[in-house]
């Protein structure tokens, strides 16, 4: 399958559970990736391993997508390396589940800059050095239609990506770029494992109308579509990826 042969992808925080499986996907389909990350070299240097034992051509970039600088940053290493970048895929994120009430300033803080600034950073990067036709994909998720006790301000993060989707979507349509978000459901990665107990995980798992968590083996494939001609046809959409839990 070489539906992204010649493109050159860039997949913030790339190194670990969903986003990794988005690398390899992306560099399954004939793509050529940039690994991105913030902390963690050796599992992003782990996805590019597999990457090139597969056959492709990958590298891992570390940058910090909270700071307007390191995205400029993956973007020129990006473009020395591969050329003009094609594809972004704005997958950074971290979680959040208290109340309200008991959130701090700094907790506030650091999951906004994460989530929302870093994906506003890579769209406007994409906005003038992503190339015409290309495909950005942001990474939402299933818990924005849901009314959930400790999940507000990371709700609030993903609706503000949303609605970043749709509108950075009007404004590239001109180009033929394409501006989506998948919007992931209760998935099986350290992330949402390793922060809820087992009595929570398994009433998320109920919820689905198919019975079970999502696994990371899940997205990227829709990944792979947005990002090919095949999803060409749609933008400025939210795309639900969560087994029918909203």
């Amino acid at each position: 399958m070489n539906k992204l042969a010649s493109k050159t992808a860039i997949v913030t925080g790339g190194s670990r559970g969903i986003g990794a499986n988005i690398c390899t996907s992306l560099a399954a389909a004939g793509a050529k990736v940039v690994v991105n990350y913030a902390r963690n070299q050796a599992a992003a240097e782990e996805v590019v391993s597999r990457i090139e034992a597969a056959g492709g051509q990958a590298i891992n970039v570390q940058a910090d997508v909270s700071l307007a600088a390191d995205v400029r940053k993956l973007f020129d290493v990006a473009e020395q390396e591969f050329g003009q970048v094609d594809i972004l895929v704005n997958n950074a994120g971290v979680v959040h589940y208290k109340t309200i009430e008991v959130t701090t300033d700094e907790e506030f803080d650091r999951v906004m800059r994460v989530n929302v600034y870093g994906t506003f950073y890579g769209m406007r990067e994409a906005a003038t050095r992503l190339a015409d036709g290309g495909r950005v994909i942001n990474l939402s998720s299933s818990a924005v239609r849901m009314m959930l006790p400790t999940y507000g301000p990371y709700c609030a993060t993903k609706g503000a990506v949303e609605q970043m989707t749709r509108s950075f979507a009007k404004e590239m349509g001109p180009r033929g770029i394409t501006v989506n978000a998948v919007s992931p459901g209760s998935t099986e990665t350290e992330m949402f494992l390793g922060n809820n107990e087992s009595e929570k995980i398994e009433r998320m798992r109920n919820l689905a109308a198919l019975g079970r968590l999502g696994k990371v083996e899940d997205m990227g494939p829709v990944v792979v579509f947005l990002a090919s001609e095949d999803g060409g046809w749609g933008t400025g959409q939210v795309l639900p990826v969560n087994g029918g839990t909203a």
